[in-house]
Formats: structure tokens, C-alpha cells, sequence
């Protein structure tokens, strides 16, 4: 079979795999959102790409936009995390059949080099380059322009499949590309405005030089043969169960203070026995708590964010991790939900535990934020608005997920894995949780003032805390209604 056969062929398998995922298949609502989406995303692209089109004829810089590829490369990089999946995903039913190893990992690498997502990019770059053409600029400035971005794009994914390959091995490979991308802003980090400026000029400097074309393609070609072989070692590894064997039994703690709380403590314990014994949810909750940690740390004890920003960001510190590990609520329980289900209202009590071990999560960014509250630099009442407003109306919103997720997570195995789409319910919920708190707290603070709407969220917020039994108890029971159909989702996608 030819190389450009087995590439067809692998392809329709994708597309067809896509299409009969059990989450693509759950609701009509994730083909509308994905369309919605990605046409906001186009005509954000759209307009930015005029905009800066715009300035850099203004300032006699076509490559203007070389000064801003640092940022786009780093929303590209963590957009990436939603849209495209590395070939260690996708390659594993293969690698017992009679086909070249490599050929098989060359396609899902030239499929994520032409993804539509990719291509999406040229909204940004055709209107730019177009525009700056007609502002004066050559022809074949113009169009290296175009090309040169498209590449640096193709270049970021590549380096993504390579990131979030070692990633799932290992949370320090995290370091890479906050080394990468942070070493451009190093300048506003020590308060220096004039070497930042200079950097930003080197780079568009760079972009206006005729070799510039030629090196951004060996970069490629380097990182896409790099990424080729690390795939397919780690692929193999994998497959064949190549991984170092630990010597010791890793001993976990029977989490004996826990007995006393009567069942409700032995499905705190469960919560807490997966995170410590199960590699792939272990590492969700560690890259999770890590970006809090960070992201609290920058606002509580840095001038990186204005004022304005500060409130903003304050409540993804709070959200962050709800919203990243209950929009797949039920997922791991789901390879074992059979047990589960053999004692009534087991389920109800296993959604109590996880309430209880979600809101004990929210003191991590409150005590991180502490000390920046008693220096004066945001109020006391925001953080408490914004951590109630999260164990109440935010976890109210996302728990609903319990009732229509039937796809199970895998609990060990991470790169090869199934369980990687999102279905859109799971998406709506998602964006609701995100951004409803906010706009609430928007509309609140323009009408009433600041402490008079931070003194509503709260009492919101314990309201909704308060009455957690009485919600969680109608979303079990509407879970018990659709108990065959989500089991036989959960069954279809161990």
C-alpha cells in the first residue's frame, strides 16, 4: 500500500472516529457551538488582522506583525489544548496491523500540519498582508509576510505536539514553554519599557530580511522530524508497556480521619485514593493546583495585571479548578460505575463528597491571596464574594454535568488514551460557568457600587451553598432517570 493511500485511508478513519465519538453523538449542541465558534474566531482574526494592518501603515512597518507573533504564539499554544490532539492519541489501533510504524505517525502529523484550525490563521494573515501591499509595501514582502506567519503557526503546533507529549510524562516539561514564551516579556518583567521595545524591533527587523523565509522553514523541518521520532518512541514505549517499574509500592494513606464523616468520609477517601494512585487524574489535579498557584501568586504579589484585571483574574483563581475537573465529572467513575449503582443512593452520596472535596479546594487560592488582601491590595469582601459565588451558583452550574456525561476517563493511561472530546453540553456549561459570575458581577457593581455588590455575591453564593442538598439530591435523581442510557455510554467508551 502506498504511502499516499494509507494517508487517505487514516484520514476517513479519523473523520469517521470523530464523528462516532459517544460525546460528539450526545447533542446536536456541540456541532452548533463548534460552527458558532469558529466563526467568532474567524472574524476576531478578521478584524485584528486589519487593525494592525493598520498601524504598521501608519508607522512605515510591514512587519509590524513580527513584534506581536510572541503573543499570538502563546494564545495559539494554549487554544491548542481544546482543538488538536497529539498522534500518541490516535495511533494506537494501528500498531498491530502491517503497516510501517512511521508512515502511520507521518500521517497524523501532516493531518495536524493541515488541520482547518491551522488554516484558520490565514483570516489573520490574508487581510494583513493584503492591506499592507496595497499600503505601499512590495509584492514580495507581502507575500513572505503571509507565508512566514502561516509557517511560524505550523511551528507552534508542532512544538505543541512535542510540549504536551512530555507534559503528560512529566509536569516540569511545563517549564519549556513558560521558558520559551515568557523569555520575550523578561524585559517588562525587571519594569524595563526601552529593552522590551528593542526586542520587539530586533524581531520585526528580522521578519523584513530576505533569508527570513529560509530559516523559518529549517526550523520546521527540524522540529517536525524531532516530534516524528519522539512520537513514535514514546508510542512504542507506551504500546508495549516499556515504562521504568517502581521498585517500592507507592503506600498511600488510608485517610483514617476521614471514617468518622460515615460513608460520606469513604467517598472522600475514593476522591482522594484516585488522585494519588491514578497517574492520569493525579496529573490533572497537579497541573491544575500549579496553575492557581501561579496565577494567584502573579496577582496577589505582582503589578502584571492593572486593577481592572485583578478582579477579573481573581475569579478564575477560585473557578480554575472546578471548572477544569467537573466539566468531566463522573468521567473516571464511569470505568467502574456498575459497583456504584449496586446500593441505593450510593451515587448521591459519592456527589456529596465530591461538593465537600471541591469547596475545600477554594482555600488553596484564598490563603495563597491572603497576604496581598491584608497589604491592601484588593478588598477582603471581593475574594470572599468570589469564593462563595464558586461553591455556590459556579458549582451549581457545573455538577449539572452529572446528568448527561456518560463517557468514561481513563485513570492511568494518559497518551493514548480515549476520552478526549468534549460534548456540547459539556461546552455550554462550561462557558456559563466561566463567564456568567462575571457578568453578574458586572451588572452588580454598575448599578450598586463595589461593597454593596460584593455583599450580594456572598449572600448568592452561601445561598446556593446552603441549599447544596436539595440541588444535589434533584440532580441525582434525574442522573437515575437516564441511569441505562448513560451507563451504556460509559460501557462504550472504556
Amino acid at each position: 500500500m502506498r504511502r499516499l493511500q494509507i494517508y487517505s485511508i487514516l484520514r476517513q478513519h479519523d473523520k469517521l472516529g470523530f464523528r462516532r465519538s459517544p460525546a460528539f453523538e450526545q447533542s446536536m449542541v456541540a456541532k452548533v457551538m463548534m460552527v458558532i465558534g469558529g466563526a467568532f474566531f474567524v472574524l476576531y482574526l478578521i478584524i485584528y488582522g486589519t487593525i494592525f494592518a493598520g498601524i504598521a501603515n501608519s508607522e512605515h512597518e510591514p512587519t509590524f506583525v513580527g513584534g506581536l507573533m510572541p503573543f499570538l504564539l502563546i494564545v495559539d499554544f494554549f487554544l491548542r489544548f481544546m482543538v488538536q490532539q497529539t498522534p500518541l492519541m490516535l495511533v494506537k489501533p494501528y500498531m498491530l496491523l502491517p503497516i510501517p510504524r512511521h508512515s502511520v505517525i507521518d500521517v497524523f502529523l501532516l493531518s495536524s500540519v493541515s488541520s482547518v484550525y491551522n488554516m484558520l490563521w490565514l483570516c489573520f494573515f490574508l487581510p494583513y498582508s493584503f492591506l499592507v501591499f496595497a499600503g505601499g509595501s512590495g509584492l514580495l514582502l507581502a507575500l513572505s509576510i503571509l507565508f512566514c506567519g502561516m509557517v511560524t503557526i505550523l511551528i507552534n503546533s508542532q512544538f505543541y505536539l512535542m510540549m504536551r507529549t512530555l507534559i503528560s510524562r512529566s509536569l516540569f516539561w511545563w517549564l519549556v514553554p513558560a521558558i520559551v514564551y515568557g523569555s520575550y516579556f523578561i524585559p517588562l518583567l525587571i519594569n524595563n519599557g526601552d529593552a522590551f521595545g528593542d526586542v520587539a524591533d530586533v524581531i520585526v527587523m528580522l521578519n523584513a530580511q530576505a533569508w527570513w523565509p529560509l530559516a523559518v522553514i529549517a526550523v520546521f523541518a527540524g522540529l517536525y522530524y524531532a516530534n516524528r521520532v519522539m512520537q513514535h518512541r514514546f508510542v512504542v514505549e507506551e504500546v508495549a508497556r516499556e515504562e521504568k517499574k517502581v521498585d517500592k509500592p507507592i503506600r498511600v494513606s488510608d485517610f483514617s480521619f476521614l471514617s468518622r464523616f460515615g460513608q460520606t468520609g469513604e467517598y472522600l477517601k475514593l476522591e482522594l485514593k484516585s488522585i494519588f494512585r491514578n497517574k492520569a487524574i493525579r496529573s490533572r489535579v497537579i497541573s491544575s493546583l500549579a496553575i492557581i498557584a501561579m496565577f494567584s501568586s502573579l496577582i496577589a504579589y505582582t503589578d502584571i495585571y492593572g486593577e481592572s484585571m485583578n478582579i477579573f483574574w481573581c475569579y478564575y483563581c477560585f473557578a480554575l479548578y472546578g471548572i477544569t475537573a467537573l466539566v468531566k465529572i463522573m468521567g473516571p467513575e464511569g470505568n467502574y460505575i456498575d459497583l456504584l449503582l449496586t446500593h441505593r443512593e450510593n451515587i448521591l452520596t459519592l456527589l456529596f463528597s465530591k461538593y465537600y472535596f471541591h469547596c475545600a479546594i477554594l482555600v488553596v487560592p484564598f490563603i495563597i491571596m491572603l497576604p496581598a488582601v491584608i497589604e491592601g491590595k484588593f478588598p477582603i469582601l471581593m475574594m470572599l464574594a468570589y469564593m462563595f459565588i464558586s461553591s455556590g451558583l459556579l458549582y451549581f452550574i457545573l455538577f449539572q454535568l452529572a446528568v448527561y456525561n456518560k463517557q468514561s476517563l481513563p485513570l492511568n493511561q494518559k497518551m493514548t488514551g480515549k476520552g478526549n472530546f468534549e460534548n456540547g453540553i459539556q461546552l455550554v456549561i462550561e462557558l456559563v460557568g466561566m463567564f456568567l459570575p462575571l457578568a453578574l458581577t458586572a451588572i452588580l457593581v454598575l448599578i450598586l457600587g463595589d461593597t454593596t455588590a460584593y455583599i450580594v455575591l456572598i449572600a448568592i453564593g452561601v445561598l446556593f451553598t446552603l441549599l447544596h442538598p436539595l440541588w444535589l439530591r434533584n440532580i441525582y435523581t434525574r442522573m437515575m432517570k437516564r441511569k441505562y442510557e448513560n451507563l451504556e455510554g460509559f460501557h462504550a467508551s472504556r
